[in-house]
């Protein structure tokens, strides 16, 4: 017995990412999209129906730009492989050219504390009470 028979078609997409690898800059842990204008006029999107999400784990962040109406796929611009501080984010936003575009951000709590100059400290303490108050209003719920 043949693996395929042979009124089938085999299609190879692995080589659809080559167009698009010029927009992309890779160095020090920071891959960020330096052409995004070029990259979205390459996707045939219209760079002002977009926001920028800002995503952070304890090592690393992303910035995704989301489309308004959710009817295009996400785009990942840029990913830092460093700690999560606002000196590492605004490198990140320079590496994409935010200020081109001047997109809405959208993030976790930690991270738009840091966009407006809360220390990581203050941002973690912060956050850390909110689960707290949070956590307290879920168990008051539960006992009434």
């Amino acid at each position: 017995m043949e693996p395929c028979e042979r009124k089938v078609k085999l299609s190879v997409y692995r080589k659809r990412h080559k167009d698009l690898v010029q927009f992309f800059k890779m160095e020090r842990g920071l891959v960020a999209c330096t052409g995004t204008d070029g990259l979205m006029q390459t996707l045939n999107h219209n760079p002002l129906d977009w926001r920028l999400f800002i995503g952070s784990s304890k090592l690393s962040i992303k910035a995704v730009p989301l489309h308004n109406g959710n009817t295009l796929p996400s785009i990942a611009v840029g990913h830092s492989v460093h700690n999560v501080l606002y000196e590492n984010m605004k490198i990140v936003l320079e590496a994409i050219n935010y200020d081109k575009f001047k997109w809405k951000i959208c993030g976790n709590l930690k991270v738009i504390a840091l966009l407006f100059g809360l220390q990581q400290n203050i941002a973690a303490s912060f956050l850390n009470e909110t689960a707290k108050l949070s956590l307290f209003i879920t168990q008051e719920r539960l006992a009434c």
